[in-house]
């Protein structure tokens, strides 16, 4: 058996190893098109700020050492350039540009990720760096070592470039971390970030939020970044830490399916063609919690699935794999940060009703000396307290707390769960109460109605003036620090002092971290109080989540436009999208805003402006600005409210219906390009496919099913899915449909397979003509799961509550 294995770092490592171990005679051959393998590209950072003061060792083993360890083929520098799945070869490019083919009998693919570089002016001058890998870091390492850099910018406030600041302040550097979203590690809630923020600061980082960058421009040995806000800072490094991308090229050019952004692979990591495997970043899969695939560009679950496939490549396929629900953890100066499973934030995108708790615990006895707070932050079911998330931060014991709730949450575990797990307990190491038994101890009384809390953001969303907030922290406590129109009952004088709290009013009680807030509560509800919440996380975890960014460098002003200076705009990138794309994105960041919150859309199709001055007109919501500068267009848009009609005002039925009659390419596109648009406006959108159209509701991979001899005979004659459309016109033979397909993908555009996904996501209504089908032989078990099926009054229906009716 001959094993060909394309990218030597952590999945395809892990496999040729395993594989060895498994098969002693097997052939194994592995290809990396960069200089090493298996080496530390988590400790890359580490290596440049000195922490790590060895180059060496960053790698795990050489070419040479592994390759004669495990008897492996290891051809570095030698890149797969393309791939016969039929033929069972693979075509390799040499580092002097030759080129050969070599076969396999099972391949495996683990090309990994590429850092995200967007086409900016200026990009790509000296001094402007992204790190992904060794080559990246020696060049980081060397321009550091022979340039004086006393300004560093860090674009990107993701992992990478969070651990970049903090190394690039060791060797001395001024840092300053720019970042597009509200806050830094987009992936924890805004208020376990909010500890980052805080540590930045204290550390001296500065932190320049809701600001992206538009373009660099070189001054004398050093550089200016400009940012999308007319302000600009001067930086004598720039690392890019903006994101990665899955590389799927090679995968997609041999026909290997793909989902939205990674190569798609079933239980056994095994892709839509035979014998080919594929592993780490590049690949999505389902998330064990939402069901839904999703990229993880985490180096655990990579050498997991390495594992696994290698087995699956040796025995057949024995092993699936369970997926990955995101464990991961990094160090921040003195911080730690750790998350699992979902936070609050995704939860809400997804529309899963969820409640949070925020606990802050003593990491080991308070007695001990070191004894350092954590902050654990847990999402879970309202209702059964299946525990969906948990966030962890401090300066020390996250990781043994996130490792033990991330098993909690993979096994379906529940905050009761929490309570029952056995803690090795010793002054150094722990309390008799751990805080994860005080996270599940909390969560569990929120589940049982116990303890009713609010959070931080829906405090501030109430009014002042129709509830009591009552601090019940002690005079101390509160004189130096409290919540606006708070009113100081210390707990332990609350009996005493009930008559001040009035009680035809709804009462919030806070302490520093909520322990007292909830003994505050139960002695209120014992004495007549029937609505008193607790907040969650208390006074500490408040006054993170408002606290105001200061930075000790100044802003340099180059524009006299207008500058939005709301401090939680939301700022969305739909640069490279054509419509309805940069449309789509609007409206998904909008659903998550509130009634008078500002969105920011920047975006390079041209014609958005006035999409989306149309859409606020239908909308109810406010366009406040639109600008345009070097291709780059610009809008910000405050939400509004829709009025109800009054009861003797008429209602205007919006809703659109569209008929697609024909099976054209170009006709389809438009089809999907209108639905979506119309979807974006938030009516409910319908479209009748009837007779060809129906073409365009076939499955690629569809059921075997019985029919009759025209049934079969129509099969044969039509489309099989709707990757076989052809052009109206200039299809000359299906070349003008791949050439469409082509250019499509080379301008971002989305596919038509995407934009039809994109209209069921929206809520389009498909409904195939009951009448067509059977005409022409189609089954229901061959068109999308999503198909309804009906007929004309169905179509006349929802055609009358409709402003648009169009046929295509």
């Amino acid at each position: 058996m001959k094993h060909l294995i394309i990218g030597g770092v952590a999945g395809g490592a892990t496999a040729a190893a395993r594989i060895r171990r498994a098969d002693e005679l097997a052939e194994i051959v592995l290809i990396e098109k960069g200089p090493h393998i298996s080496y530390a590209n988590c400790g890359l950072p580490y290596y440049i700020g000195g922490t790590i003061a060895e180059r060496e060792k960053l790698f795990v083993r050489t070419p040479e050492s592994f390759g004669r360890r495990f008897a492996i083929d290891v051809r570095v520098e030698n890149e797969a350039v393309g791939i016969d799945t039929e033929g069972k070869t693979v075509t390799i490019r040499r580092k002097d540009g030759s080129e050969y083919t070599e076969s396999y009998d099972k391949l495996l693919l683990s090309p990994g990720s590429s850092p995200v570089r967007p086409p900016l002016q200026g990009i790509n001058l000296d001094g402007i760096f992204t790190l992904r890998n060794v080559e990246d870091t020696d060049r980081i390492k060397q321009y550091i070592d022979s340039h004086c850099v006393k300004q560093a910018v860090v674009v990107g406030g993701g992992f990478i470039g969070l651990e970049m600041a903090e190394n690039l302040h060791h060797v001395g550097a001024e840092v300053s971390i720019v970042e597009m979203g509200n806050q830094v590690m987009a992936p924890v809630d805004f208020s376990i970030a909010s500890h980052v923020h805080r540590e930045l600061m204290n550390k001296g980082v500065n932190l320049y939020l809701n600001k992206g960058v538009e373009h660099f421009e070189k001054e004398g040995d050093g550089l200016k970044v400009f940012f999308n806000t007319g302000e600009s800072i001067y930086a004598d490094i720039v690392l890019l830490s903006i994101g990665v991308r899955a590389n799927t090229q090679l995968a997609q050019q041999a026909g290997i399916e793909l989902g939205e952004r990674g190569i798609k692979v079933d239980e056994y990591l095994e892709t839509s063609a035979k014998d080919v495997y594929a592993v780490g970043d590049a690949i999505e899969f389902v998330h064990p919690l939402t069901g839904q695939p999703w990229l993880n560009f985490l180096a655990n679950p990579a050498n997991r699935q390495g594992r696994i496939v290698a087995d699956n490549m040796v025995m057949g396929n024995v092993q699936s794999y369970e997926g990955a629900i995101g464990t991961s953890i990094a160090k921040v100066f003195d911080l730690a940060v750790g998350s699992t499973g979902l936070a609050a934030k995704r939860l809400k995108q997804l529309g899963i009703p969820y409640q949070s708790s925020t606990t802050i615990s003593a990491v080991h006895a308070g007695y001990y000396p070191n004894s350092f707070q954590l902050t654990t932050k847990l999402t879970f079911d309202p209702e059964t307290g299946k525990l969906y998330g948990a966030q962890c931060v401090g300066s020390e014991g996250v990781d043994k707390r996130i490792d033990q709730l991330s098993i909690i949450i993979k096994n379906g575990g529940t905050v009761a769960d929490l309570t029952r797990l056995e803690h090795a307990y010793a002054p150094p190491f722990s309390s008799a109460k751990d805080p994860i038994a005080i996270a599940g101890y909390a969560a569990n009384n929120i589940v049982s109605g116990a303890m009713k809390v609010l959070t931080w953001r829906e405090l501030n969303a109430l009014d002042r003036d129709y509830i009591t907030l009552v601090d019940v922290r002690t005079a101390v406590e509160h004189e130096i620090g409290s919540i606006e129109r708070a009113i100081n009952i210390p707990v332990d004088d609350l009996r005493e002092r009930i008559s001040e709290i009035p009680t035809n009013k709804p009462v919030v009680v806070f302490c520093a971290v909520g322990l007292r807030g909830y003994l505050a509560q139960r002695i209120l509800l014992g004495r007549g109080f029937t609505d008193v919440r607790n907040l969650s996380g208390g006074y500490k975890t408040y006054s993170l989540a408002t606290q105001e960014i200061k930075n000790k460098k100044k802003m340099v002003t180059t524009s006299k436009e207008t500058v939005d200076t709301v401090a939680d705009i939301l700022r969305v990138d739909a640069c490279g999208l054509q419509c309805p794309g940069p449309i789509l994105k609007l409206k998904k960041a909008m659903d998550n805003l509130e009634e008078g919150q500002s969105l920011q859309v920047k975006a390079t199709d041209a014609g958005f402006p006035a999409d989306a001055e149309a859409w606020c007109a239908t909308t109810g919501n406010s366009l406040e600005q639109s600008d345009s500068k070097d291709g780059f267009h610009t809008v910000t848009i405050r939400k509004g409210r829709v009025s109800a009609p009054t009861a003797d005002a008429p209602v205007i039925e919006k809703n659109k219906t569209l008929i697609m009659f024909s099976d054209d390419l170009d006709k389809a596109l438009a089809t999907f390009v209108l639905a979506n648009g119309a979807a974006a406006t938030g009516h409910q959108v319908s479209i009748f496919f009837t007779f060809w159209g129906l073409n365009l509701l076939k499955k690629e991979h569809k059921p075997a099913v019985k029919k009759d001899i025209f049934g079969r005979m129509f099969s044969w004659m039509l489309p099989s899915s709707s990757r076989s459309l052809s052009l109206s016109k200039m299809s000359l033979l299906g070349i003008g449909d791949r050439m469409m397909r082509h250019i499509m993908k080379q301008k971002n555009i989305y596919s038509l397979e995407e934009m039809r996904q994109q209209a069921l996501d929206n809520g389009v209504e498909f409904i195939a003509c009951q009448m067509s089908m059977d005409m022409m032989g189609i089954k229901k078990e061959e068109l999308l799961d999503e198909v309804n099926i009906g007929g004309v009054a169905t179509y006349m229906e929802r055609a009358e509550h409709a402003n648009v009716n169009l046929f295509i």
